[in-house]
């Protein structure tokens, strides 16, 4: 086997297609991604409801209208707010971590100042850790949302239970045969 520059054998030649398929896919997909970085703009929904008066329950909506209002005085309410902000912290997340490959993509092709190879990736790489982690907290938020109702659900199941059994339609008696 002939000799590394850096001192180890090569394990085949250079140029085989066997051993360096992987590579070439690696570098192709890294190609891929950073290509398509600058070219694909997520799509953005944009809803502005101006209400000037009161909500529906007579009250103000807050700002952040993502969520309802925090309003437990039910078990079907604290269902709904903890759905409510498990379903918009995934969307959120799904959305900041599309932010965070597009920004990776976008900001790897600005050169590095100091010319190293793959420099400009590296620091790329740098600036987008910080949004795929705030897509993971988002994701952990969705998490502990649905963890919220299913500990209430537990802590809280014999006063459910109890209001549950009250709230069922009364049965029909069952019909007495004997009876004629």
């Amino acid at each position: 086997m002939a000799q590394n520059t850096n001192g180890r054998r090569a394990r085949g030649p250079v140029n085989d297609p066997k051993t360096g398929k992987f590579a070439n896919a690696g570098a192709a997909a890294g190609g891929f991604v950073g290509a398509l970085g600058g070219s694909i703009v997520p799509p953005i929904n944009v809803t502005v409801n101006n209400q000037r008066g009161a909500g529906a329950n007579g009250r103000r909506p807050h700002a952040e209208a993502l969520l309802p209002s925090p309003e437990f005085t039910s078990p079907a309410q604290v269902r709904h707010y903890c759905n409510t902000l498990r379903a918009a912290a995934v969307t959120l997340s799904i959305e900041v971590a599309m932010g965070s490959e597009i920004l990776k993509g976008v900001l790897a092709a600005v050169p590095d100042p100091e010319g190293r190879a793959f420099g400009s990736r590296v620091r790329a790489a740098k600036v987008a850790r910080k949004l795929n982690r705030a897509a993971d907290d988002l994701r952990d938020a969705a998490k502990n949302a649905a963890a919220c109702y299913s500990a209430f659900q537990q802590e809280y199941e014999e006063e459910i239970n109890r209001v549950r059994h009250r709230a069922r339609k009364p049965q029909q008696p069952p019909m007495n045969w004997a009876q004629q």
